[in-house]
């Protein structure tokens, strides 16, 4: 009877493993999460959430051909704050993030496909400002206005710049016209894009301090296979001139 037991077990346990084995062997469902960040991610209705078909975007636009090229099935929400869905990706197996700049500090705590698309840093000023810069040193004695999590706000603050932080970033462009802010430390074309859509032109660009490139991030978890498939898919996709066609809708 014992033995009857334990031979039972033990091929309990290959069916499992082989079933475990099958599973991994499969092609992963992500959970990919994004931001209200213009023109790359964006809800169509202008609001803090969306799902699915309801986003669009030159990276979302991107991201669902990449994904189709390599055969991966995924979810797709936008939420809001920043910080709220950078965490999510990071702590849970299974989740992505997008578009995210690509840090020494952040390389290790996930897997990236990319780059999606450029974001360079930029200091703007109103367009009757008399503010001129050389460097990003020269901005320490003027209040900055940053978007709170951004890497950009990240990078200041450890500089000790010291930016006034918000949780939209276009608000930052109606308090630099109001003058509550002197510069506005954002990406390009991100800021000028979020200016437009609140009815503020004509600021200029009075440095450029730094050039990013934009990625998804996924979570460490994710198989290997996976996010060499998506890069894969996005390779093919800039020597097929998509990427290019792409971001030609939006700017």
């Amino acid at each position: 009877m014992l033995r009857r037991l334990l031979l039972a077990l033990a091929s309990a346990s290959v069916l499992l493993v082989s079933g475990a084995q099958a599973v991994e062997s499969l092609d992963t469902d992500l959970v990919l999460l994004t931001e209200n960040f213009p023109p790359y991610n964006m809800a169509k209705n202008g609001k803090n959430f969306a799902q699915d078909e309801n986003i669009d975007g030159i990276a979302v636009d991107i991201v669902r051909e990449m994904f189709k090229r390599a055969d991966i099935t995924y979810s797709l929400t936008l939420r809001f704050p920043w910080e709220r869905i950078y965490k999510i990706a990071l702590e849970k197996p299974g989740y992505g993030v997008f578009v995210m700049a690509r840090l020494p500090d952040r390389e290790k705590l996930f897997k990236w496909v990319g780059p999606i698309g450029p974001d360079d840093w930029i200091m703007l000023a109103r367009g009757d400002s008399k503010i001129t810069l050389e460097t990003l040193n020269d901005a320490r004695k003027y209040k900055i206005g940053a978007y709170k999590g951004d890497a950009i706000a990240e990078t200041l603050a450890k500089q000790g710049l010291k930016p006034v932080v918000v949780l939209r970033d276009q608000d930052n462009a109606k308090k630099l016209v109001n003058g509550q802010i002197d510069l506005w430390a954002t990406g390009d074309p991100a800021g000028r894009y979020l200016a437009r859509q609140d009815g503020v032109t004509g600021l200029k660009t009075v440095l450029r301090f730094n050039s990013a490139e934009l990625y998804l991030a996924l979570n460490r978890n994710v198989p290997d296979d996976a996010v060499a498939k998506l890069q894969a898919a996005l390779d093919q996709m800039r020597k097929d001139g998509v990427v290019e066609e792409i971001m030609a809708r939006y700017l």
